[in-house]
């Protein structure tokens, strides 16, 4: 078993996979990308990644050069070859290979890569284990809404996190507002309400962030999609993280001082727990 790579059709080993050095994704940060969780062979929720992708697209202006049923397959085919059962499938459109410049080419074909990763297979519940965060000024753009390949600010926050022991930065604007983290959504139980950033352009609208609001209003829990600020957060009873790598991800640790309370606390346990039938769901018991 070993990493498989499809680009604009052909299929080849990920190690020997090459594009142009004059694509636009590698030269100028020119694209857009997606990133699907698979197990037990079984994409999880790989048409709502496929939907944000094509918001993605839009909203740099390419339009994809493949129809989802294609990529689709092509990711199957992947799967197949790479015979993996537990990875990540990992989606990428850029504008295509022209020579430097700003200004759009006026002929040129967008370029989509795939390809698959194997994962470790989850963990049970019980050996999930709380993870520290920093709070950090968010200095990305304006159109954080856009999954773009534009990953430089969230890469430098995430390493400064790392450096403080922590696994991830929940960033903050000027106002003291919390948006998200570097790769992830945030929620807090604040006064006995769940809150977390509404959909805008500062935050990304999370899958798996849609997948726990759902579940939240499915259990009939206290949700408010409102902004809160840091101080709010730091005197949160609960607070956690989603994205398609880390589900659901209580915090224990904020800034160096822990959270009150047992980690997860009881909203978190039952969002994880309920995260998990819905996994069942899609792909099968895991």
């Amino acid at each position: 078993m070993e990493p498989m790579a499809w680009i604009n059709g052909d299929i080849t080993h990920l190690a020997e996979a090459t594009i142009s050095l004059e694509d636009r994704g590698y030269l100028l940060g020119d694209g857009v990308y997606e990133v699907i969780r698979v197990y037990n062979g079984f994409t999880f929720y790989f048409q709502a990644h496929l939907e944000r992708l094509h918001k993605s697209a839009e909203a740099i202006r390419i339009v994809l050069p493949f129809r989802d049923e294609d990529i689709k397959k092509a990711a199957a085919t992947l799967l197949e070859k790479s015979g993996y059962k537990d990875a990540y499938i990992y989606i990428q459109v850029t504008r295509g290979s022209a020579r430097r410049d700003h200004l759009f080419p006026e002929e040129t074909k967008p370029l989509m890569v795939i390809y698959v990763r194997p994962l470790d297979p989850l963990l049970p519940l019980d050996q999930v284990k709380p993870v520290s965060s920093i709070t950090l000024p968010d200095q990305r753009w304006l159109n954080c809404h856009i999954k773009t390949i534009n990953l430089l600010p969230n890469l430098l926050a995430r390493q400064k996190a790392n450096e403080s022991g922590a696994v991830e930065a929940i960033l903050y604007r000027q106002d003291n507002t919390v948006t998200e983290g570097t790769r992830s959504n945030v929620f807090a139980v604040i006064e006995g309400v769940i809150r977390t950033h509404p959909e805008s352009n500062l935050i990304l609208s999370g899958v798996s962030r849609n997948i726990v609001v759902k579940i939240i209003k499915d259990l009939d829990m206290k949700l408010d999609e409102q902004s809160f600020n840091r101080n709010e957060l730091k005197k949160a009873s609960e607070v956690w993280i989603t994205s398609t790598s880390l589900e659901v991800c209580p915090v224990d640790f904020l800034d160096g001082s822990q959270i009150e309370g047992v980690h997860p606390g009881p909203i978190t346990a039952a969002l994880m727990n309920e995260f998990r039938n819905e996994i069942s769901r899609s792909c099968g018991e895991v």
